[in-house]
């Protein structure tokens, strides 16, 4: 494979203390693997994969401060000090009283809007990753995405294309009432939409916007210290302040966050909730204790609070958010040199791919981003999924059927050398797309199908054309001799 690269590799700002050996399989091998998995590569086990990029959740490096913490960690079930360091750390960035710890993200979510929604209402956002909409429309509420106008143009670049529609949001509120809207939650950086980072003007809007109304909003923080960066590089005003200070004028603005600490906590395993509010703390912490833990651990070890509490501060260094955000960068602008369509620009932790685009030679129905994943894999070992690109409430014209492709970087796992492994076979794949089939869909599970649906293959093009073989045996059965 030759690969096409418009950038040099970023330097790992890191030296690697311990490694993980690698399993390498045949393609006969992952042949065979994908159909027992029914082609779902949730269902792959991790030591057939070659490359993971399954996704940044949980699957950090972490460092040797962290390392080195786990030894100190206090698994008392009440008032242990590994709480008190988790607790300072997330204080000291969100500015936030009341933190409540949880053991990820979803279970973080599932708590807030249990508290916050009732059936009937509605719960505005950019856009609402998988398990955000889960829990909202479990409870009955709907889950509104409200994401700006230059975010469906994909493979346009645009320096914040995360940024909620502030206007169709007012008018959204207008015809709705106070009432019927519990919290308008803004993801930074936006996943569904392309890893895309949302603006501090747009927050402020947002906030100015529900003050009138006196609707609360919180921030989906999974990526806070990425959007912080972006915020930095990007928007006029802020390239002489930190990413600690940006992440704390962004938190300004909200009453409250969610956050799974396995993206931007460098941690293997945590999250939590913050806000201001006593009285919805206290509700909280009563449905914590509940499902998860006493509040002084929610349902965590003390070895994962102080991997959080020193993730999320060197989540904030500037090399390590510089080196991420350019290794993504290497990776997009290397496909799209190489003519394959991405969501521009790339963001901080990882490449969509528009596996519309990438193939339309296929129709919607032959569910084209599970087979482009499909097919990663059986080329070359590369594990990824698939995010459907959101929907659009009240915007004319929206493409509801695209559907992206992501390759996540899990963070200080990979070297320069592994990802130009990605791009070698990327390209490709890209350049053989015309010969790959779709497929059917033969399992739907009634939530996050993306985690459990099963598929069977449908015959490629170039087996269609292949024609139909001749018996060649007569009606009595006998095989005539020329």
């Amino acid at each position: 494979m030759t690969s096409i690269q418009t950038m040099a590799p970023p330097f790992e700002p890191y030296r690697v203390k311990m490694i993980e050996p690698i399993r390498m399989t045949t393609r006969e091998q992952r042949a065979r693997i994908l159909e027992e998995a029914g082609y779902n590569l949730f269902s792959v086990e991790a030591d057939n994969v070659l490359i993971d990029l399954l996704t940044d959740s949980g699957t950090a490096a972490m460092s040797a401060r962290q390392w080195g913490a786990l030894m100190q960690a206090d698994e008392s079930y009440a008032g242990g000090t590994s709480f008190r360091r988790f607790r300072a750390a997330v204080q000291g960035i969100t500015g936030f009283e009341h933190v409540i710890p949880a053991h990820q993200g979803r279970a973080a979510e599932r708590i807030l809007f249990s508290v916050m929604c009732k059936p009937g209402d509605v719960v505005p956002g950019n856009t609402h990753f998988d398990t955000t909409r889960a829990n909202i429309e479990k409870l009955g509420a709907k889950a509104v995405d409200l994401l700006c106008r230059e975010s469906r143009q994909i493979s346009v670049p645009h320096p914040f294309k995360g940024n909620i529609d502030v206007d169709a949001l007012h008018a959204l509120l207008k015809s709705l009432g106070p009432e019927r809207v519990p919290l308008v939650m803004i993801t930074v950086t936006n996943n569904s939409a392309g890893d895309q980072p949302v603006s501090m003007s747009n927050l402020r809007a947002v906030r100015e916007l529900l003050a009138e109304w006196g609707i609360p909003l919180f921030l989906d923080a999974c990526r806070f210290a990425q959007n912080a960066y972006f915020i930095q590089q990007r928007e006029p005003g802020y390239q002489t302040r930190t990413a600690r200070e940006i992440a704390q004028e962004m938190f300004s603005l909200a009453d409250g966050c969610t956050m799974s600490a396995k993206k931007d906590g460098l941690s293997n395993m945590g999250g939590f909730i913050a806000l201001r509010n006593e009285d919805l703390a206290r509700r909280m912490t009563d449905l914590l204790i509940l499902t998860e833990g006493f509040p002084t651990y929610g349902g965590l070890a003390g070895r994962d609070l102080e991997t959080v509490a020193i993730g999320l501060e060197e989540a904030l260094d500037e090399s390590y958010l510089s080196y991420h955000a350019d290794l993504t960068k290497w990776l997009g602008e290397s496909l799209t040199s190489a003519g394959v369509p991405i969501v521009q620009p790339p963001g901080g932790y990882a490449v969509y791919i528009d596996a519309s685009t990438f193939m339309r030679h296929l129709p919607a129905t032959a569910h084209r981003g599970h087979a482009l994943v499909a097919e990663l894999y059986l080329e070359a070992g590369i594990r990824t999924s698939t995010i459907q690109f959101p929907r659009t409430e009240g915007l004319a014209g929206t493409a509801d059927d695209i559907e992206l492709v992501r390759l996540a970087l899990p963070s200080r796992v990979y070297t320069a050398s592994h990802i130009r492994y990605v791009i070698d076979a990327v390209i490709k794949v890209y350049q053989n797309r015309a010969a790959i089939g779709g497929l059917r869909e033969t399992y739907t599970p009634q939530l996050l199908r993306n985690f459990t649906a099963r598929f069977a293959r449908e015959a490629t093009p170039a087996e269609e054309a292949q024609p139909a073989p001749v018996d060649p045996r007569d009606a009595a059965g006998r095989v005539s001799v020329a």
